[in-house]
């Protein structure tokens, strides 16, 4: 085989495993429901320290 043949080959492997890996995040986004996204949020902010503000 010549040398751009396996470069293309190459290419096309690398394009076929980047689409797996999109596709496979984009299921495990999906598969939450909505209030298991408003439950994981509150729980971000309720970890989050309180801001204080200034008194200008």
């Amino acid at each position: 085989m010549r040398w751009w043949k396996v470069a293309g080959l190459a290419g096309l492997a690398g394009v076929a495993a980047t689409g797996v890996v999109i596709a496979r995040a984009e299921r495990r986004r999906r598969a939450y429901t909505p209030d298991e996204i408003r439950q994981k949020l509150h729980e971000r902010v309720s970890e989050t320290e309180p801001v204080e503000k200034s008194a200008d």
